[in-house]
């Protein structure tokens, strides 16, 4: 797609500054844009302003500080400068309480975006920042003496067969929620979809595996389909203009799992460079060309 040259400034926590970049998805959609004859300027914190046409907020945080929404709106156009909170009690229908009558089966997860990863390393000494054998041990130690279980990574949950067998202390952890657990079981296995995208611009992938929560480390396998109408709209609704939804559709209904709006670059995206990961860069392009009722529309690459 030719677009004329623009300045693309990418907005990142001052905390970032010193961070191998390559880990962020968007380092990847950044070498497309740069290929394609754009200026792209990364800011780490508010301090200094450089103009461009369009900003991208890409804070690694479940809550945005408030600068950094300030400061995204002195841009023309700001992706995801309206996204401030995406921990899971500002978007689960599913949350349970101590005295709930839900009777199924329920899962405890931390309320933050990635177990909370980028919070707990502003405060975490540099033994367990190095080590994720120190964090474990930490994580048996709170345990061992009562207290609420601290997720610490993106895989880290735990499952209950009932709602009377989950710890009474995680009921009153902000950092952890109990949900309904609410699976999509196909075939005998469990199915988590993944939709990942830039504006109208994404791709949405089935994982399947044995393991109750699946993620693409224990997925057996993975079938491209189209997003279903429902994740469109709350996509709409969050205001998300890059990122990535999980959900699940549980009797018909979708079950939104996770957001994410600053996606890590794993094997799946650095594999698809040229492919899928190029695909959904341009869809930054959208903002240049297209108005408003044209970007709504999504577009994917079984279209």
């Amino acid at each position: 797609m030719a677009v004329t040259r623009r300045k693309i400034v990418v907005l990142f926590h001052k905390n970032d500054r010193h961070r191998d970049l390559s880990c962020y998805s968007v380092y990847h959609m950044t070498r497309v844009w740069r290929n394609a004859g754009h200026e792209v300027t990364f800011l780490f914190g508010t301090r200094r302003f450089v103009p461009a046409d369009l900003a991208l907020v890409h804070v690694n945080l479940s809550v945005v500080p408030e600068e950094y929404i300030r400061f995204a709106k002195r841009y023309p156009v700001a992706l995801n400068g309206e996204v401030r909170d995406i921990r899971k009690r500002s978007f689960s229908d599913n949350i349970l309480g101590y005295d709930s009558t839900w009777a199924g089966p329920v899962i405890v997860k931390s309320n933050l975006n990635y177990a909370g990863y980028p919070e707990q390393s502003l405060g975490r000494s540099w033994l367990t920042r190095r080590f994720p054998l120190a964090r474990r041990v930490r994580r048996l130690m709170d345990r061992a003496t009562g207290r609420a279980p601290r997720f610490v990574e993106s895989t880290d949950y735990e499952l209950y067969d009932s709602l009377g067998k989950v710890p009474p202390l995680c009921f009153g952890d902000p950092d952890i929620v109990v949900e309904k657990f609410l699976p999509e079981i196909r075939n005998g296995l469990y199915h988590t979809r993944v939709y990942k995208f830039l504006d109208g611009r994404g791709q949405c992938v089935r994982l399947s595996g044995h393991q109750p929560v699946v993620k693409v480390s224990t997925s057996l396998q993975a079938e491209e389909i189209e997003p279903h109408d429902e994740i469109l709209d709350i996509k709409r609704r969050l205001r998300l203009d890059f990122g990535k939804l999980d959900y699940v559709i549980n009797d018909g209904r979708v079950v939104l799992l996770d957001v994410n709006k600053t996606m890590g670059a794993g094997t799946g995206d650095e594999d698809d460079i040229g492919g899928h990961l190029s695909f959904r860069a341009e869809g930054l392009y959208t903002y240049f060309l297209s108005p408003q009722r044209e970007r709504d529309e999504p577009c994917s690459r079984l279209t």
